[in-house]
C-alpha cells in the first residue's frame, strides 16, 4: 500500500486506455481478494441532512436547498434493527454515515460508539463516515470495533477551494491520519469530474 504517489505516476494511470485500466485493476485485487467473491456491504444514514459544510456536490448541506429533511441521530436500537436486516440480506459490512461536518464528543459520539459496538457484536465488519475526527475519537471508534473509515478526499489540494471553503484539504488528511494511525482501515476516495483542469 503505497501513499506516496507522485502527480507523474497518478497521471500515467489516468491517461491508461479504459480496458488496460480494468485490467490492472482485477491484477491488483486477485492480489488481496478471492477473485471469486464479492463482498455485499449496505450503508445507513444515521442522521441525514443539516451538515455545516458546504460542499458543492452534496445534497446534505444545509448550504443548498434540497428534498433532504434535515433529521436528528437514529436510535440505537433501530440501527441495530437494521444491522441484523442487512446481515440476513447477505451484507458482510455494515456501514454508517452521519452527516456532519465533525462528530462532537458527548451524547451522540457515544450513541455512534454504542452502534459499533452493536454491530460488531454482530459479527459484522463495521464502517463508518462522520466527517473530521481527532486522534482520540479515532482511538475510542477503534476499541469499540471499527473496522473502516469512509472519509473521501474529493478532488486535489489545488482545486479543493472551489469544491469547499469550509474546511481545507489538509482537514481531510488529518482525519485519514488519525484513523490511520489508530490501526482502522481507511476508505476514501474521490470525485472525477468537478470542473478540475
Amino acid at each position: 500500500m503505497r501513499h506516496d504517489w507522485t502527480v507523474d505516476e497518478v497521471a500515467a494511470i489516468y491517461h491508461l486506455p479504459l480496458l488496460e485500466l480494468v485490467f490492472r485493476a482485477a491484477q491488483a485485487h486477485r492480489v488481496h481478494h478471492d477473485p471469486t467473491k464479492v463482498q455485499c456491504a449496505t450503508l445507513l444514514s444515521i442522521k441525514t441532512g443539516g451538515c455545516s459544510e458546504n460542499c458543492g456536490y452534496c445534497s446534505q448541506s444545509a448550504h443548498y436547498k434540497t428534498s433532504l429533511e434535515r433529521e436528528q441521530l437514529l436510535g440505537l436500537d433501530t440501527v441495530l434493527d437494521k444491522a441484523r436486516a442487512a446481515k440476513a440480506a447477505g451484507s458482510s459490512r455494515f456501514c454508517m454515515g452521519a452527516a456532519w461536518r465533525s462528530v462532537r464528543s458527548g451524547k451522540e459520539f457515544d450513541n455512534v460508539l454504542a452502534m459499533v459496538r452493536g454491530v460488531a457484536a454482530l459479527d459484522l465488519e463495521v464502517c463508518v463516515t462522520l466527517g473530521m475526527l481527532t486522534d482520540d475519537q479515532a482511538l475510542a471508534l477503534k476499541e469499540a470495533g471499527l473496522t473502516a473509515y469512509n472519509h473521501n478526499l474529493d478532488t486535489s489540494p489545488e482545486y479543493y477551494g472551489k469544491v469547499s471553503t469550509t474546511r481545507v484539504y489538509q482537514d481531510r488528511l488529518n482525519t485519514l491520519a488519525a484513523v490511520r494511525d489508530a490501526g482502522v482501515s481507511v476508505c476514501a476516495g474521490g470525485i472525477i469530474g468537478l470542473g478540475e483542469g
